[in-house]
């Protein structure tokens, strides 16, 4: 629209329509009054034409003066404890580097957001009592000194234990950043990837609202709260989930960022404004939208501005405008803010540099954060909440040593005269001399600081952060319950896959007397890939809205139904976010009371390789589940080719410290782990996850006399013992569906050259090296003790033979036991990458295959002087082998 067609061109009918609206909203309030704009557009629409539109709003409070809930308690108090936070949160970061140079730390980011946590501890976190199992925090990683300082004031945490932040090994420090793992009874979350935090709140309350409508627990009215920074919403993973906050109405949630308007190196939108940027695109999702844009310094400016000259100066202003006011002072801000236009100029004519300089951010006003909290939390609309908070990185450090510089982020010390600055801004009653030592601050336990704190904590139930630990034990059923007995008499002729055998436990679990209810399957979008879909009439699949249509498949028996109390969590075509889910399931045990069992299932390559920073913070919070792969390996999922072909899973896995990871090839293999996982994590507690690999490929499951249960959970077993009449012997190991290529191969050896085998299945040559390493350390660390043996030494030791190994996975997932493999080794594998054919081509070319197997074993044996090497060559023609094939690593 050009400006002469917004030139009012009738004054006073514009003033009719406005005085109009001024009365509806007066007399019959504001929904009355958006109904009536609602109908005004849709009238304007039907002959075509544009109504006015944008996403965004001037950039000033969302919420005027005259709504403004009114903020109870002490205020004095509370900004008197906010400085002590404050300054014993630098204290502590100094100290430590002074004491050992190099720890690192993080001031500025806490200094920014400190009275937006501060006003949530002291009137809104409410920590668990009884039924009600309290507010889940999100904290922003970069603040912890902050947290940690309130700990501290609250008698939560030692002076001796300040003075230990970043220093964990000793098992008494703080650490770096909020991880359960290394806290397990402070922080609920690990937040300080960037950008994991968000997309976890999100699902987090997203498997609350399923909970509750499931009535599994009453939630209550729990509030997620999800602490960010501005910089942070670039990642992907921040906003990539907000529309399902929106669409699926999570009034639990809500977002605080923190719009200090840097990042690490600068400013995060120098050239516009990223308030205005992401209050479009919460709007756009649905989300309730609150700026926190200046404080209560600007309201007597704001009401003297009638022709709304400042707010045109604000909406002008670019964030690397804003960065400079704050840097540069009153004087520079007078000249370049206020001098634009006379009219703005006049405002300030009457006040000092200084009086400028103060003239605070939205951010650091408690008035404008408490109204914004209070609105959030009353007045959601049944909406998820964002709040826009206006602050300045590395408020209160003073201009030159940190405050709003370009560098603020790399700030973990203060020079003395800055800290004396620091002092008297903020009030802190040391002397000259006791400054130069930098030391703690508290006041006594009968100060009035003190009282009024841990009043106002006892008010909202006790202290945050806290995190569960001791958790409901779940009895499992044994390993002969029909649940997993089933899988273990083999399929009698039939042919199945470990996808099915897989399933088929499932569905026994879900329809446990006692279990049942717990069991969390999860999908991004492939049940029916997987053969899960018979739990879509069974189960239901959970939606907040419930099925409002009639599904298209409604004639069929596993047509898809969707319940407001559904079983199934079908997340959509986002591993991230069906990731997300699974680790608030899996987490269910500490945040809400109630062990879960959760089972993620998804294609193997779209699982570690595209998530894996969720599944180290999956270690970090201690999950408890099953995540699944499905397809796995690189030559089962034929016809898929490169980016949908896994080899490498199981490596990639193997990196997360408490995740145990099996390759069954067998029905009877996956009852067994899956057994044997359930009762390790929810029996006998410990804080493990799984991951295990499953295959579509089709084939006869075995019966075993006996099923060595104990040797799979250890990772290897003797699947079959070859003959002992050859004039030769080979051990064989496979895993997954190679396995059966590996039996092959043990047939083909001894029809064609009289070598006998024996055939062992590994289940997991993770879980081999896992034991070894903890048998050598004992060994090194105990020398005069007698060292125990690996288990993969103890099966292959006096067997006759060269070892071969072949599995769906790179060369080196094998190869990582080589150590103690007591006899020659050799090891076949999948590296490169994938390609579309047949399983026959596809094992041919990544040389897998039986016939590889074969030569591979007949060389091992030629390379031992037990067989003529001519033998090699001929069965490298027999079997078609062309010498000169490319490496499949490099093709």
């Amino acid at each position: 629209m050009s400006l002469e067609a917004r030139e009012d061109l009738d004054p006073i009918e514009t003033t009719e329509w406005l005085d109009s609206l001024e009365s509806v909203l007066d007399r019959e309030g504001e929904n009355r009054a958006q109904y009536l704009m609602s109908r005004l557009a849709d009238r304007l629409r039907r002959d075509g034409h544009q109504v006015p539109f944008s996403v965004t709003t001037p950039h000033r409070n969302s919420i005027p003066v005259h709504r403004e809930a009114r903020m109870p308690g002490d205020l004095f108090m509370e900004r008197r404890i906010r400085s002590l936070i404050r300054y014993n949160a630098i204290a502590q970061v100094i100290r430590n580097n002074r004491a050992h140079k190099g720890l690192g730390g993080h001031i500025s980011s806490f200094m920014s957001s400190a009275t937006l946590y501060d006003v949530g501890f002291n009137h809104f976190f409410r920590a668990p009592e009884g039924d009600f199992e309290g507010d889940l925090l999100y904290i922003q990683g970069h603040v912890a000194p902050g947290i940690y300082a309130r700990s501290f004031l609250e008698g939560r945490l030692s002076e001796t234990q300040m003075d230990s932040f970043r220093q964990e090994v000793d098992g008494n420090g703080l650490s770096s950043y909020p991880h359960p793992w290394l806290m397990p009874d402070y922080w609920q979350f690990p937040t300080v990837s960037m950008g994991l935090g968000p997309i976890q709140a999100i699902y987090q309350a997203h498997v609350m609202k399923y909970l509750n409508s499931r009535e599994l627990k009453s939630m209550y009215d729990r509030k997620v709260w999800c602490f960010m920074g501005d910089g942070e919403c670039d990642e992907p993973e921040s906003l990539g989930a907000i529309s399902l906050a929106g669409r699926e109405n999570l009034d639990n949630l809500i977002f605080v960022i923190n719009c200090n308007l840097q990042r690490l190196d600068g400013p995060v939108r120098g050239n516009g404004r990223i308030m205005d940027e992401l209050e479009g695109v919460f709007r756009g999702a649905d989300w309730n939208v609150l700026k926190v844009t200046w404080g209560r310094f600007w309201d007597p400016l704001f009401e003297q501005d009638k022709k709304g000259i400042l707010q045109k100066r604000m909406d002008e202003a670019v964030d690397g405008d804003y960065q400079n006011y704050k840097a540069n002072g009153g004087a520079y801000t007078r000249e370049h803010f206020f001098g634009k236009y006379p009219e703005t100029a006049d405002l300030v004519k009457d006040m000092s540099d200084d009086d400028i300089w103060r003239l605070n951010r939205g951010g650091h006003d408690p008035y404008k954060v408490y109204a914004a909290y209070h609105e959030a939390v009353n007045n959601s609309n049944g909406r998820p909440t964002v709040i826009l908070a206006h602050t300045v990185k590395g408020y209160g450090m003073g201009m030159g040593d940190g405050e709003a510089a370009n560098e603020a982020h790399q700030v973990k010390t203060m020079e003395y005269e800055a800290m004396k600055t620091f002092r008297d801004r903020f009030g802190i009653p040391l002397t000259d001399e006791q400054l130069e030592e930098v030391p703690y601050y508290k006041p006594a336990d009968d100060s009035p600081e003190m009282k009024y704190m841990h009043l106002m904590r006892e008010r909202l139930n006790g202290y945050l952060p806290q995190r569960r630990t001791e958790y409901e034990t779940l009895e499992i059923p044994p390993l002969d319950d029909k649940i997993f007995a089933s899988q273990l008499k083999g399929s009698n002729g039939r042919e199945v896959s470990t996808t099915m055998a897989f399933v088929r436990v499932l569905n026994g679990l879900v329809k446990h007397k006692t279990l049942g209810e717990r069991v969390v399957p999860i999908i991004p979008d492939e049940a029916r890939t997987f053969g899960m879909e018979g739990m879509f009439r069974q189960l239901g699949i959970y939606t907040a809205a419930g099925q409002k249509y009639e599904p298209v498949d409604k004639g069929q028996i596993m047509y898809y139904r969707e319940d407001q109390k559904g079983q199934v969590l079908e997340e959509g075509i986002t591993e991230a976010g069906a990731m997300s889910a699974w680790i608030a399931a899996a987490t269910s045990y500490a945040n809400h009371n109630l062990p879960l069992m959760p089972f993620y299932v998804y294609y193997s390559m779209f699982g570690f390789q595209r998530i894996g920073d969720l599944a180290w913070a999956a270690g970090d919070l201690q999950a408890r589940g099953f995540l699944v792969g499905g397809t796995a390996g690189r030559t089962t999922l034929n016809g898929e080719g490169l980016q949908h072909q896994d080899g490498h899973s199981h490596i990639l896995a193997s990196t997360i410290p408490n995740c145990r990871t099996y390759d069954p090839t067998y029905a009877h293999e996956v009852a067994v782990i899956v057994q044997d996982g359930m009762k390790r994590m929810f029996e006998q507690h410990e804080p493990i996850f799984y991951y295990l690999a499953v295959m579509n490929e089709n084939y006869e499951q075995p019966v075993l006399e006996t099923v060595p249960a104990d040797d799979i959970i250890k990772g290897m077993y003797l699947l079959k013992e070859g003959a002992k009449d050859g004039k030769a012997r080979v051990q064989l190991m496979g895993s997954g569906t190679i396995l059966r290529e590996v039996e092959a191969a043990a047939v083909m050896l001894k029809d064609d050259y009289g070598v006998d085998a024996d055939i062992w299945s590994v289940t997991s040559f993770n879980e081999l090296r896992r034991e070894a390493l903890e048998f050598e350390r004992q060994s090194f660390l105990k020398p005069e003790e007698t060292p125990a043996k690996p288990h993969i030494t103890k099966c292959l030791e006096g067997r006759d033979g060269p070892a071969i190994a072949a599995t769906d996975y790179m060369k080196l997932f094998a190869d990582q036991v080589r150590a103690w493999v007591p006899t020659d080794y050799h090891v076949l594998g999948t590296d490169g990458f994938g390609r579309s054919d047949t399983r026959e081509k596809l094992r041919h070319f990544f040389e897998v295959d039986r016939n590889f197997v074969t030569v591979q074993a007949l060389k091992a044996l030629a390379d031992r002087g037990e067989i003529d090497r001519k033998v090699v060559s001929e069965a490298i023609k027999t079997y078609g082998i062309d010498p000169n094939k490319p490496n499949p690593l490099n093709v």
